[in-house]
């Protein structure tokens, strides 16, 4: 017995049978090589197979030539995938787990970058992000694109999957014939509805034709693509009753938003509420008598049962909580769903290194990605270790170390744990980055890591101890950078000592963004909130500019606006005046000066490695790990722990 209601019950998807509800829902994960599926692969998908997901639905394999909008595209219309194909599909049925491969054509929401080829599309409207005008397809390349599909999916079946998903959503050429901003035509595939849909319902015979009866087929649909004069609700829902009464497939999966104009809806972060576009997948339920999947970051299988519960779908999409761990589904099964690591929703390590064409991983599970590598042997003796510092580079330090077999002390000079991460968790919003401490807490508690803080560490407490081995996570401190004065009549503060309540900041607020992340644009908030006038301005194009990699721009300046928080972009602060700050705007080469009463910077901070520097002095062989190696984002303390922790 579980503490779920539905989430442990079985479903049937047409000819096959699930265990539970939970479905690991196609994602991109580039660890495609020319164009061919990998071992790593196989590897990714069967660490979810273990632990007993519902159903896989694959990334999506390109179903033609002219399909090739990123680098490490799976090229389903190659022949020579099928040794690829066989290895995942035989990995992952070895622990009974059913998988699908969901196949695609992008459509104009591509470039001819790789292929070298003109971009297809239905009508020549070119992509926003991309901007390259596509070639409207013709009755020639209609057909040419009905039969890739239906080749593919053949392919497929053959290479052990037990049916097709049919991308028809964020990013897709079906998602663009049914809407009408993509879709210009005047001919039989134009125009009202059921013209739109005439691609897809041909689409859906030929595949159904090519892998028979016994093979599920399923369709990705986007049910809003929240875009003026766009696919409405009312038209998806229309779809999915045409699409059922056609009676060629099993079940309806759901998306939201286009991956190249409103991805940052798609694929949320945490200022998103979960369960966020579940309206989509409780209208489409209503309509028809399909399974219907739901998907919007559900965090937690408390939530995914919810909205189970409450009727809104039949099984749930359960993504980015499976990045994050691989025994999500296990975990919660059996009880122990305290034990699950919380996926942040922070898209650092999976939508943003995917989106910088690297391949796909997690900030709290360095494991992810490299599923494929040997574990680390354990070592042939326990070790006394101590660890100074617990943030998340000395808390990964420990778990990693205890986990490991070794006896780990970690003292801290704060009364709390979680360094830098507990202070940015503290601001509107940004409270989910904390489950970053906490799980890593819970981590060494498991692994029985002795945690104290209060604790200020110099060489006599390291030399009373005597440890085999001593790593220092010290962490860093503020910077000032060169042009603030020794004295300066205008307040000037740093990031985090605004966050931690150390100094008071009030009237006119100028916000220096200088690393272009969450730091600035979370404290121009906070003190917006608290009745400051804030601008905020940077060096750079964009303020934020890497919140775009996370998908968090788009709601940032949407916040800002709300606010009333000004932007001011292409300025070099020079230094202050008594007035405000003095700024080179540089591509005018003009100079100007900003009222303000404070400056809060958000620069580069320095390491705090006084500890380090002392004790190599003295003869030891510390290790150094997270911000006291090199300041840097969470990630990188992450990676830094685990390295040495499996090195100990």
């Amino acid at each position: 017995m579980t503490a779920y209601r539905y989430l442990f019950s079985p479903l049937s998807l047409g000819p096959i049978d699930l265990e539970n509800r939970i479905v690991f829902a196609a994602h991109l994960t580039s660890y495609a090589a020319d164009g061919l599926p990998t071992p790593q692969h196989a590897a990714y998908y069967e660490e979810r197979a273990r632990s007993g997901v519902g159903l896989i639905i694959t990334e999506e394999h390109s179903t033609h030539p002219s399909d090739w909008p990123y680098e490490k595209l799976i090229h389903g219309f190659n022949p020579a995938v099928l040794d690829g194909y066989r290895l995942i599909t035989d990995t992952v049925h070895r622990h009974g787990v059913p998988i699908l491969a969901q196949i695609n054509h992008n459509g104009g929401q591509a470039s001819g970058m790789y292929s070298r080829l003109p971009v297809w599309a239905p009508s020549p409207v070119a992509d926003p992000l991309f901007r390259e005008v596509p070639m409207a397809v013709g009755e020639k390349e209609i057909s040419e694109i009905i039969t890739g599909y239906a080749d593919v999916a053949a392919r497929c079946i053959a290479g052990g999957f037990d049916g097709i998903e049919l991308q028809c959503s964020h990013s897709s050429i079906v998602r663009q014939f049914l809407s009408p901003i993509t879709n210009l035509r005047a001919d039989e595939y134009g125009g009202v509805l059921e013209n739109r849909v005439r691609i897809l319902r041909d689409i859906v015979a030929a595949v159904r034709d090519a892998i028979g009866r016994d093979s599920v087929l399923g369709v990705r649909l986007c049910g809003d693509e929240l875009l003026d004069d766009g696919i409405r609700l009312d038209e998806a829902v229309a779809v999915a009753r045409i699409l059922e009464a056609d009676g060629l497939i099993d079940y309806i999966n759901t998306s939201i938003g286009s991956a190249t104009s409103t991805l940052f809806m798609i694929e949320a972060s945490m200022h998103v509420p979960p369960g966020y576009s579940m309206y989509i997948p409780a209208a489409i339920s209503t309509a028809v008598d399909l399974p219907v999947i739901g998907v919007g970051r559900f965090k937690d299988p408390l939530q995914a049962d919810r909205a189970l519960v409450d009727g809104h779908c039949d099984a749930v999409g359960i993504v980015r909580g499976q990045i994050a761990d691989a025994e999500f589904v296990a975990k919660a099964k059996s009880g122990h769903t305290e034990e699950i690591t919380l996926c942040l929703s922070c898209n650092q390590e999976c939508v943003g290194r995917v989106g910088m064409n690297r391949w796909l991983g997690c900030v709290e599970s360095p494991r992810t990605g490299r599923e494929a590598e040997p574990a680390t042997p354990r070592p042939q003796r326990s070790k006394r270790v101590l660890v100074v510092g617990a943030g998340p580079a000395g808390l990964q330090t420990a778990a990693t170390a205890a986990a490991r077999g070794h006896d780990v002390t970690v003292l801290e000079r704060a009364d709390e744990v979680g360094g830098s991460i507990r202070l940015a968790a503290s601001v509107p919003n940004r409270a989910e980055i904390g489950d970053l401490i906490r799980n890593q807490v819970a981590a060494c508690q498991r692994a029985g890591v002795t945690i104290r803080t209060g604790v200020t560490v110099d060489i006599a407490i390291v030399e009373q101890m005597q440890p085999d081995e001593i790593v220092i996570a010290t962490g860093s401190e503020p910077a000032d950078p060169l042009w603030v004065p020794e004295e300066h009549a205008v307040g000037v503060a740093h990031i985090v000592e605004v966050l931690a309540g150390t100094k008071d900041v009030t009237g006119r607020v100028v916000v220096v963004d200088d690393r272009g992340f969450h730091g600035a644009t979370s404290v121009a908030e906070l003190l917006a909130a608290h009745g400051c006038e804030v601008t905020i301005i940077t060096a750079m194009m964009v303020v934020g500019q890497d919140l775009g990699i996370t998908l968090d721009l788009e709601n940032w300046n949407r916040r800002a606006a709300a606010a009333g928080i000004a932007q001011r972009t292409d300025l070099v602060v020079m230094g202050l005046t008594d007035d405000g700050v003095t700024a080179l705007h540089h591509p005018s080469d003009s100079e100007l000066t900003i009222p303000c009463d404070w400056v809060v910077l958000d620069v580069a901070p320095r390491p705090t490695d006084g500890l380090y520097r002392e004790m190599v002095a003295a003869g030891w062989q510390p290790y150094r790990v997270g911000d006291c190696l090199a300041p840097r984002r969470a990630h990188a303390a992450v990676i830094d722990g685990t390295r040495v922790g499996s090195l100990l």
